[in-house]
């Protein structure tokens, strides 16, 4: 799995053009549909905390979850830089782990994983377990929303290589996609410049899975998750919304 390092730092400089607001009212929508207008709720691999940031400030307490620690540093530092703003409504947990085998120290009401993070597990059976976690740290009735990409969406960018160059970064991306296992990996070198005005050269490797539709309906049922919902977007991303199951009748049983 993808650890970022270097990419963490520059990170939110090539990816301004992700529409954050449109995807935080979406889950903010979703949410309330539910009938969760507030409370605790976990961004499973939150990456710079954007998003996260963003859901605190709807009225959420919310923990962010991420694998890489540079990741997390990055989230950390753009917290203190508005500390007095955070202060006034409330500050953000971040935890380092890995979505495979995350710890919470109670149940949330939500949780949410976004920007194809789901696509870093490579195995069905990563998926089953992450999804089967989900499920055990829901409230009842608990909602979970994620988004991933298809075969279809690899194949639709294939052997190619990009490039951007921006004031005082650049990077160059070179994918290679393979049809017959799915999975997408590319190698990413970066340009950061240094505050001597000479540039550093880093390179990172990153690998993710295609999933079908069918498939993560089966991940979903086999995790013992409830499927509420599942919708293709414009952007070629699948998000799906499930909810916890089973709890009340444990309790009942109980």
């Amino acid at each position: 799995m993808a650890n970022y390092e270097d990419f963490a730092y520059v990170y939110d400089t090539f990816m301004d053009q992700i529409p954050y607001e449109e995807w935080c009212q979406n889950i903010v929508n979703t949410l309330e549909k539910h009938n969760i207008k507030d409370g605790l709720v976990l961004d499973l691999c939150c990456g710079t905390g954007v998003l996260t940031r963003m859901l605190r400030d709807r009225g959420y307490d919310m923990i962010g979850a991420d694998l890489s620690e540079d990741m997390l540093e990055v989230a950390r530092e753009k917290e203190y830089e508005s500390d007095e703003e955070a202060g006034e409504k409330g500050q953000i947990l971040y935890l380092q782990q890995d979505m495979r085998e995350f710890e919470l120290y109670g149940t949330v009401a939500a949780v949410v994983c976004a920007c194809d993070s789901i696509n870093y597990l490579l195995e069905d059976n990563e998926v089953i377990r992450t999804f089967s976690l989900v499920n055990n740290y829901l409230d009842p009735g608990g909602i979970f929303i994620f988004d991933f990409n298809t075969p279809e969406k690899y194949a639709a960018i294939g052997d190619a290589t990009i490039a951007e160059n921006r004031e005082d970064c650049s990077f160059i991306w070179e994918n290679y996609y393979d049809s017959f296992s799915h999975k997408n990996e590319y190698d990413l070198t970066l340009f950061t410049e240094c505050e001597d005005g000479l540039f550093k050269r880093a390179v990172e490797s990153h690998v993710q899975r295609g999933y079908t539709e069918e498939e993560m309906r089966n991940y979903i049922k086999a995790a013992g998750l409830k499927l509420e919902g599942i919708e293709k977007l414009e952007d070629g991303r699948i998000v799906a919304v499930c909810k916890e199951k089973d709890k009340n009748k444990e309790k009942e049983k109980k």
